[in-house]
């Protein structure tokens, strides 16, 4: 067996396994390969341009891997000057994936790092015609406007923005301050709003009262007998008796000459 390997047939079977086995690549499901063929874009002669095995020429073919996974991408934080002058530093998160392997290979150097760079100007550019309000309140809108804007960018690269998300708004000290100064003068003016709401509701209510006791005095008794009840069932030993008018009305009155 020995002497078999050092013989030209061996030497050649040897030769051409060691070949054979630079040329084979395997790819995993999620990967997808770009082969170049003396500089061309070309397949695979076995397996395309994978999944499964792959069978390349020797010397003569160069495989670029691709990955088809889903990339989450951190956007370094970016000092943004909105449209009411005011500035912040933010960051984001972007989520993409390569849809077309032969572009992101043939069309960008690195699809990787010009989609981050894409994603950092874009991000100072939405944010900075935004006011600060806008940007803390409508963030679902900006996400949207963000994602349009770098998935029409890179759709050339052959890649597929999914998302974009606003993750932190790092405000200077004295805006924290006055945000904090508004939005507490904001509680106190609906405060003294209800107050005076309950205010009007109280006064509506006992003028509603006053009406009723004109049309029928009878109330007014009715209210003074329950009162009364009241005040005995709280065992008071001095318990003051108010004395209606109405009852004292015939004794002031003066009698007139000749009656």
């Amino acid at each position: 067996m020995g002497q078999l390997l050092f013989t030209p047939i061996g030497i050649i079977l040897v030769v051409f396994l060691v070949l054979f086995m630079n040329g084979v690549r395997i790819l995993r499901e999620y990967e997808r390969a770009v082969i170049f063929r003396l500089g061309r874009v070309t397949r695979a002669i076995i397996g395309g341009n994978g999944p499964g095995l792959i069978v390349l020429i020797p010397f003569i073919d160069k495989m670029v891997k691709v990955s088809l996974r889903t990339v989450a991408m951190d956007v370094p934080p970016q000092d943004v000057i909105t449209r009411d002058n005011v500035s912040v530093k933010v960051n984001a998160i972007i989520y993409f994936r390569v849809v077309d392997p032969q572009l992101a290979i043939i069309q960008v150097e690195d699809f990787l790092y010009a989609t981050s760079q894409i994603a950092q100007t874009t991000l100072r550019s939405v944010l900075g015609q935004s006011q600060l309000d806008d940007l803390l309140s409508k963030r679902e809108e900006i996400n949207a406007n963000l994602q349009r804007i770098i998935d029409q960018q890179t759709e050339p690269w052959g890649i597929k923005v999914a998302n974009v998300e606003v993750k932190n708004v790092d405000l200077p000290q004295e805006m924290v301050r006055a945000i904090a100064k508004q939005a507490e003068a904001e509680r106190e003016r609906r405060a003294k709003v209800i107050h005076a709401l309950g205010e009007f509701e109280a006064a509506q209510k006992l003028s509603d009262a006053a009406d009723i006791v004109s049309v029928n005095p009878t109330t007014l008794q009715l209210r003074f007998l329950q009162t009364l009840t009241e005040i005995s069932a709280e065992k008071n030993s001095t318990i003051i008796f108010p004395v209606p008018i109405d009852l004292l009305s015939p004794l002031l009155k003066r009698p007139t000459p000749g009656s």
